[in-house]
């Protein structure tokens, strides 16, 4: 692969971290929180975006699409860089291997979760709040699912500051400090949100 052809697909692999893929998931993360407000708040949230016009479009080109390409090509990227934090154990050269580790590990997870929930359906089961309350009644998945959460809204918050950063939206110092505190907040935010839903299951 040529650095040039290298560059681009980097740039599109940080884009569609956040659009759509990162969208997605805080979409996903608001709509599972609606379990905090009951069985049935939960189910009515989860039909509308269940129902929406062109859902089988939608689910395909703004998210399996562009997620299966973040995710492949984050995995390649993965294996192949060069993560020095015993020799420069700086916060970014941390921040940078977390990256990798949450990518490959969300690979793992979010085909598990596929898995679970959407090819279910496909062969006749009900993706309803008893369909989750069952699979986080064991205490293994629960602890897995919190992991997944963990990961996905670090990987996300991280990968804001990361986009900014290649698309040289963020280049002086100051900026990035800046940034690295809204990507945490983010993460902060995100995670909250994201737990209270696997808990409002139990």
């Amino acid at each position: 692969m040529s650095r040039e052809s290298d560059f681009y697909l980097r740039r599109l692999h940080s884009l569609l971290g956040i659009i759509p893929v990162g969208l997605f998931l805080a979409q996903h993360l608001v709509i599972n929180n609606f379990a905090t407000r009951g069985p049935e708040a939960f189910n009515a949230a989860s039909n509308f975006m269940g129902n929406l016009p062109f859902v089988l479009f939608l689910e395909w080109f703004i998210i399996y699409i562009p997620l299966m390409f973040h995710a492949f090509y984050g995995v390649y990227i993965a294996f192949t860089a060069k993560n020095n934090v015993q020799r420069y154990g700086t916060f970014r050269n941390w921040m940078f291997m977390l990256q990798r580790i949450t990518g490959v590990f969300l690979v793992v997870f979010i085909a598990w979760h596929i898995y679970q929930t959407r090819i279910q359906k496909a062969l006749g089961a009900h993706v309803d709040y008893d369909m989750m309350a069952d699979i986080l009644a064991n205490p293994f998945m629960l602890a897995f699912y919190i992991a997944g959460v963990l990961a996905a809204t670090f990987h996300l918050a991280n990968g804001v500051w990361s986009f900014l950063v290649s698309w040289g939206i963020t280049q002086s110092p100051r900026s990035q400090t800046i940034v690295t505190y809204v990507s945490m907040a983010i993460f902060l935010v995100l995670s909250l949100i994201g737990i209270q839903a696997l808990f409002a299951f139990v």
